[in-house]
């Protein structure tokens, strides 16, 4: 085997090597990509989960205040009630 045929075959496997090591840099360059947008994607719907909460403790505040509303009337009407039997009672009638 003479030095140009080594030569060339220095060069075929360079060329090899070369090629592999980019289809190999390539993959890593993709996953890479594919990694960034996967974490884009969960960052983005995170803060849409965030602000779907704060919307839902909102509501759910305005609720609890619109039952305490209620409470408050029911209770008043349960003593309206009470006065108005015991007047029924006094004015000598029958609850």
């Amino acid at each position: 085997m003479d030095a140009t045929t080594l030569g060339s075959l220095l060069v075929g496997l360079g060329a090899v090597v070369g090629a592999v090591v980019a289809y190999v840099g390539k993959r890593g360059e993709n996953a890479l990509t594919g990694y960034s947008s996967l974490t884009n994607d969960l960052q983005e719907e995170r803060d849409n989960l965030k602000t779907e909460l704060a919307a839902t403790k909102a509501e759910r505040e305005s609720l609890n205040t619109r039952l305490a509303e209620q409470a408050a009337l029911r209770a008043a009407d349960q003593a309206e009630i009470a006065r108005l039997r015991a007047l029924i009672v006094h004015l000598g009638g029958e609850p």
